[in-house]
């Protein structure tokens, strides 16, 4: 029997849909696909539901957004929660997680990206802008360096690619979105993932046709929509 896992698409800051969710069908697990948005501490927030559901996430590009936003993600136990750059078996099923976006100063595929790894592009804005001065130098570096926090670097899909999961998670979308990305849809199939799901584009689109020439099934979940595992919408998405 599969287990009953619900993926959230971005939720931005509401979470009272959230825990309605889980209080009625009573999930096995819940996974957030980014742009979360965190007014508090992400395990305050859930609190009501914890005794109930395993919850897990990625990061989406607007919860690098501010210090707030990133700090009520990464800090302590909820940090442990992030499925970005690695595989871990919830109920029974393998999942990898992408968390972030592609950024042009970075990478942006199909071109060759700029930098390999998130150390790589720290090293050379603070060579850009060396520690010693002060003021707004050093704001703007803080500010950089934790916005592509939410960036997707080429060594984070590379060791993805190397292992293998059941369903891959992402904030961007595979080429079967009008803005996704083929190199999605390569990490998928290296992975070799039975199914995907990604938030993002706060739409939610039947790919199904695409499914043969993906080579997995594919699934957009809308602005604040549930869909299960198998894809069967559990909460319409606002924009659907």
């Amino acid at each position: 029997m599969n287990p009953k896992i619900f993926f959230l698409g971005d939720i931005h800051g509401q979470f009272d849909h959230v825990l309605k969710a889980v209080d009625r069908h009573r999930p096995d697990a819940i996974i957030f696909l980014g742009d979360i948005e965190a007014p508090f501490p992400l395990l305050e927030l859930l609190a009501p539901i914890l005794d109930k559901t395993i919850v897990r996430y990625i990061h989406g590009n607007h919860d690098t957004d501010n210090d707030r936003y990133y700090r009520y993600l990464s800090a302590g136990k909820a940090g442990e929660l992030n499925l970005h750059a690695r595989v871990e078996t919830v109920c029974g099923i393998r999942i990898a997680g992408l968390g972030g976006i592609f950024r042009g100063s970075v990478w942006m595929p199909p071109h060759t990206p700029t930098f390999d790894n998130y150390d790589e592009y720290v090293a050379a804005l603070r060579n850009a802008r060396p520690l010693r001065e002060r003021g707004h130098a050093d704001f703007l570096q803080s500010e950089q360096e934790r916005k592509h926090r939410s960036t997707i670097f080429p060594d984070v899909a590379d060791g993805l690619a190397a292992q293998s999961a059941d369903v891959l998670i992402t904030h961007e979308a595979p080429s079967c979105h009008p803005y996704g990305f083929e190199i999605i849809d390569d990490l998928a199939r290296a992975m070799g993932v039975d199914k995907a799901f990604h938030g993002h584009h706060h739409d939610r689109r039947d790919y199904s046709t695409n499914w043969p020439t993906l080579g997995f099934q594919s699934h957009g979940v809308g602005f604040r929509g549930i869909t299960d595992l198998a894809g069967n919408v559990i909460l319409k998405g606002t924009y659907d």
